[in-house]
């Protein structure tokens, strides 16, 4: 009992560490050919924002375009975690995990 306690431990240290290092790795999307790219944290924070002054003359396509290419860094990130996670648990599905 006390063998399956200290592997359990160890399994959540590693995914607390694993959840720390992954979060810091960047992802990259582009929407509209490049005309809008996102730069994002695995962890959900948006870096930056980069967009074509060619789009700027459609206010309504440009919106749609960002609101996009976030969405899609964020889940890119997500996946990224979820996918190292995995690794860690043998797919084993955590709640609360992530």
């Amino acid at each position: 009992m006390n063998e399956l306690i200290r592997q359990a431990q160890m399994m959540q240290k590693k995914m607390l560490r694993t959840q720390e290092e992954i979060g810091k790795k960047e992802v990259e999307t582009s929407v509209g050919g490049g005309m809008v790219t996102v730069k994002a944290t695995c962890s959900g924070e948006i870096l930056s924002v980069v967009i074509d002054p060619a789009v700027l003359e459609d206010v309504e396509m440009l919106q749609d375009m960002v609101l996009a290419a976030v969405n899609e860094a964020l889940k890119k990130g997500k996946d990224m975690m979820q996918g190292e996670m995995a690794q860690i648990t043998g797919g084993m599905k955590i709640p609360g995990l992530f």
